[in-house]
């Protein structure tokens, strides 16, 4: 019996080891399979979770390019922000820190607080906006409470330092830094950039700290054709046309005829991109290529090309309009006067629509459609600008005997006004069509990509142009246009007033007033549209309405551009000096003369052409202005070559071509003349 009770006692503590020993076993076990499940199972998973837990990796959004003007003037700037960011999930009281940020802004609006509150009461999210694009100052006081979770990370904002200029053109960005109209939209991709990384982490007491990974690239520098001058003269006029004649609006375009740059493009009424959300989106039209309207008279130049393209009609065939009017069917036409017979000349001197449709007739709807499209009606032109409208224009096939007459006098068909600029642009280089631009070059670094010239086509032949000139030269000299008048020189341009289609009908009281016209008409430097809408003062018609507004825009702009007068120049007085007079520089002796007189230009050598390399273009035309030479000038900066060269014999009159570039003569390489 004495041996039996340290055998229970044995078997008992036997069992509870067995017991402890299979506890302890698959206590082990789990703990492996949990360790396996976790550390080989479920690996990526969780370490993708704690790596989101502890990192966010960022856009690091990159400096846009500048835009600015042909001359370098800046028209658009990305300027230095900071974004106010949060991380909710790592945000242990979100309404404290939302009330705190607000009290550091200053000026948090009841609303921004509920979203601030809102958006850090998320704690599934790892990344969330408070404020956008704030200054520094706001930036600055938010980091200084040192909030958990809270950070401020760097973001370009879209500046325009002159408000107003050019708008419609360059357009706007929205609040993630993309372009939502004009050429800011247009070339998004190109001035952009490439976007950097930043990589966003939290300490072990939640607080945010950020490391750029990878820096942003800023986007190109777009130069722009526009020459900011020439913007706010065209602005500055249109709004002054506008409220005189007390219109809707309107819009006026500076183009080189030659090479299809659009100098100015202005709109009325204006629009501030630096607060685009202050303006309704129907303000932000531009109406140069998106508003269409029927040019009326403007486009008998079209309906006069195709005539004399096609050798329909000379200038100098007769029309007998003496009834002032003319009938199809129930639909009668009549002219404003009754002018008895006219010329085919006179026909558009006196902008006779009954004349301009029986020239119509006489050319037929297949021909005149035809050469309405060469002249770019019914298709977009510009690459540059979005939202452009192809306008509208039926197809000839379709053409009633009543569309035909319409069409000669410019009804029936939708224009927009770089449509007519660029139509007009043809007829003062010579017939060549070529497309209107807005962007000249793009620069990345010290690499720069210009973009040429792009003639389409030859639309009509060099011959019909100039007699084009030369009646178009008469409407403003004694015609329908003699307000577009500009002193001392040539004007080539026509007139229109076109009837608004309003409700199905065509009003009496609501018009469209234009202008269109080139200067100096036979050495066309600018082509020049004017876009009255709804002129409420009295007057309508686009010889009183819009040409004085062309007048004023043509004679600064000329004056601006240094180009020399062409109606009776001012011949140069040439006095050769001896070696040993001394002679005073031709400068003072200029300043010193008399408004109008004589220029006077002192040599001490044989007369020749002079040297002008490293001047600028002003003072080059200047200096050879007063030797009785025309400037010819193409770039911009400082001239590096000159044709003809310094030193060749003098010949009054003679155009002097000069090449500009902003570089210095000896970094320059010549370009092949054209």
């Amino acid at each position: 019996m004495r041996e039996a009770a340290p055998r229970a006692w044995q078997q008992t503590v036997r069992g509870r080891v067995v017991v402890a020993a299979v506890m302890l076993a698959a206590w082990a076990v789990a703990i492996e399979g949990r360790l396996v499940w976790l550390q080989i199972v479920q690996h990526d998973f969780l370490e993708r979770e704690a790596t989101t837990q502890r990192n966010r990796t960022l856009t690091l959004e990159p400096r846009r390019g500048d835009i600015v003007d042909r001359h370098g003037r800046t028209l658009a700037i990305s300027v230095d922000a900071l974004s106010i960011c949060a991380i909710p999930r790592g945000i242990e009281r979100p309404v404290d820190e939302a009330n705190a940020v607000c009290r550091a802004l200053g000026n948090c609006t009841a609303d921004e607080k509920k979203l601030f509150i809102e958006r850090l009461s998320q704690r599934d999210r790892s990344f969330a906006y408070l404020r956008r694009q704030a200054s520094i100052e706001e930036a600055n006081r938010v980091e200084a409470l040192n909030l958990q979770g809270i950070f401020t990370r760097p973001e370009p904002r879209r500046y325009y330092p002159n408000r107003e200029l050019a708008a419609h053109v360059l357009g706007y960005l929205g609040t993630d830094n993309k372009g939502l109209a004009g050429i800011e939209q247009s070339y998004d991709s190109k001035i952009k950039g490439t976007p950097g990384k930043i990589l966003v982490e939290v300490d072990s007491h939640g607080r945010a700290f950020s490391r750029i990974e990878r820096e942003a690239v800023a986007g190109d520098t777009l130069e722009l054709t526009i020459d900011a001058y020439l913007q706010h003269l065209a602005e500055k006029e249109l709004a002054q046309g506008v409220a005189e004649n007390r219109a809707l609006g309107g819009t006026v375009i500076i183009m080189d005829p030659r090479s299809g740059e659009i100098l100015a493009m202005a709109n009325a009424p204006e629009v501030n991109p630096n607060a685009y959300r202050d303006y309704p989106r129907a303000q932000w039209m531009n109406r140069a290529v998106q508003g269409i309207y029927e040019p009326g008279s403007t486009f008998k130049v079209v309906t006069a090309s195709a005539a004399m393209e096609e050798r329909t009609f000379k200038p100098t065939d007769l029309f007998d309009v003496s009834a002032g009017q003319i009938r199809l069917g129930q639909r009668v036409v009549e002219d404003v006067h009754r002018y008895g017979v006219l010329s085919f000349t006179d026909v558009l001197v006196k902008s006779s629509n009954v004349g301009a449709i029986k020239i119509g007739l006489g050319v037929g709807a297949e021909r005149l459609g035809r050469y309405a499209r060469l002249l770019g009606f019914g298709e977009r032109l510009s690459v540059d600008l979005p939202g452009e409208t192809p306008g509208m224009l039926k197809d000839a096939r379709n053409w009633t005997q009543s569309t035909l007459m319409s069409v000669s006098m410019g009804y029936e068909v939708g224009i927009t006004a770089l449509q007519m600029a660029a139509a007009v642009s043809c007829v003062a280089n010579g017939g060549v069509f070529v497309q209107p631009r807005v962007v000249r070059a793009l620069r990345h670094g010290r690499t720069r990509t210009d973009v040429a010239p792009r003639p389409l086509r030859s639309a009509i032949s060099p011959a019909t142009a100039a007699e084009l000139v030369a009646i178009m030269e008469q409407v403003v000299d004694h015609g329908t246009a003699t307000s577009a008048q500009v002193p001392g020189y040539t004007v080539a341009g026509k007139t229109g007033t076109a009837a608004k289609l309003i409700d199905g009908a065509y009003s009496k009281t609501e018009y469209h007033s234009s202008f269109v016209g080139f200067v100096p008409s036979r050495r066309p430097e600018l082509t020049i549209l004017v876009m009255i809408d709804a002129p409420h003062a009295g007057k309508y018609y686009g010889g009183s309405v819009a040409a004085p507004i062309f007048q004023r825009i043509a004679e600064a702009a000329l004056r601006q551009n240094g180009v020399p007068p062409t109606i009776d120049p001012v011949p140069p007085v040439l006095v050769k000096a001896s070696v040993e007079e001394d002679v005073a520089p031709p400068d003072l002796l200029q300043t010193a003369m008399p408004a109008g007189s004589p220029q006077i230009s002192v040599v001490t050598g044989p007369l020749a052409v002079p040297d002008v390399s490293g001047l600028g273009a002003r003072e080059a035309a200047r200096r050879l202005a007063r030797l009785g030479l025309m400037a010819r000038i193409t770039g911009d900066g400082v001239v590096v070559d000159q044709d003809p060269a310094a030193g060749t014999p003098l010949e009054p009159g003679r155009v002097c071509r000069l090449w500009l570039d902003r570089v210095s003569p000896a970094q320059f390489t010549l370009p092949p003349r054209p």
